[in-house]
């Protein structure tokens, strides 16, 4: 990975800092994508001391945002030409609907139209690079949901903060099987992956009660350096690229639900994306 050039969203904290700390100690040019500029300051300092790599830069984006994912592609052009691995991390739970800026329900707007979004604007800047690979972190939770109801996509009817999560991390699988369908050809290497169930901050967004099983339960979590093998693994791995369109857990190919290999509901996944999106046609900003 010596000089290849890496983007990690959500790099600040938990899998997706660790993520770009393993790939910074391979010697990998890694660019934090963080919200939080205080937050991403603090996780490049601490990479660099860890690493012994200079070459991290801190880059804002809110990954909710359509207008904040645009404005951060086009300031990446300026300072970069290409992208080799593109790992698509930041999301979360949230215990009760809230709206994103774009007026989508949060958990799908971030956690799903964030990737969808990111990967749209820096497209081509993937294909540019010599690795071509984009890693989606998808979860375990995508076979929470056994029926996708198309009129409660936001939740429009009902809310549930684990079902929810889970048709986000659904849709991670579609996005990943879509893009693999129409980018082969192009040498694109996509996968996703279910990190393990890991101890980070992941679910002080949640409800009162899931925040309190979460720290009940912490001692027994996987540690975030743990957590980001499968991702660090698919990022940088020469065996990895071997695969194309799979979903991973403990660095191998692991078994999605029925409806998650379901090829007909991606399709239409992706054109719900592309509407939400307001776009015509994916990787052409």
């Amino acid at each position: 990975m010596k000089n290849k050039i890496v983007l990690v969203s959500g790099a600040n904290s938990g899998i997706g800092k660790s993520t770009a700390l393993a790939l910074a100690k391979q010697g990998a040019q890694v660019i934090l994508q963080c919200r939080s500029e205080e937050r991403g300051e603090a996780a490049r300092k601490e990479i660099i001391a860890a690493s012994g790599n200079d070459n991290i830069d801190l880059m804002l984006c809110d990954l909710a945002s359509h207008d904040s994912i645009k404005q951060f592609a086009k300031e990446f052009r300026e300072s970069y030409g290409h992208i080799d691995v593109l790992v698509n991390n930041a999301g979360g739970i949230f215990g009760k609907k809230i709206m994103s800026p774009d007026n989508r329900e949060y958990t799908v707007g971030l956690n799903h139209m964030g990737y969808f979004l990111n990967t749209h604007y820096l497209m081509d800047l993937v294909l540019a690079g010599e690795m071509k690979r984009v890693v989606n972190v998808s979860s375990l939770a995508h076979k929470f949901v056994l029926k996708i109801d198309w009129d409660n996509l936001e939740a429009e009817k009902t809310f549930g903060q684990f079902y929810q999560y889970g048709l986000s991390k659904l849709f991670n699988v579609y996005f990943t099987t879509e893009l693999t369908k129409r980018y082969a050809s192009e040498g694109l290497i996509s996968n996703c992956l279910h990190p393990g169930v890991v101890n980070t901050g992941f679910g002080e967004s949640g409800s009162g009660f899931f925040k309190r099983l979460v720290e009940l339960g912490r001692r027994f979590l996987t540690p975030a350096d743990k957590g980001a093998e499968t991702s660090v693994f698919l990022a940088s791995a020469p065996e990895a690229s071997a695969f194309n369109g799979q979903y991973f857990a403990n660095r191998k190919p692991a078994k999605l639900s029925k409806l998650a290999q379901n090829k007909e509901v991606a399709a239409k996944v992706w054109e719900k994306s592309l509407e939400w999106a307001g776009i015509t046609e994916f990787g052409k900003p």
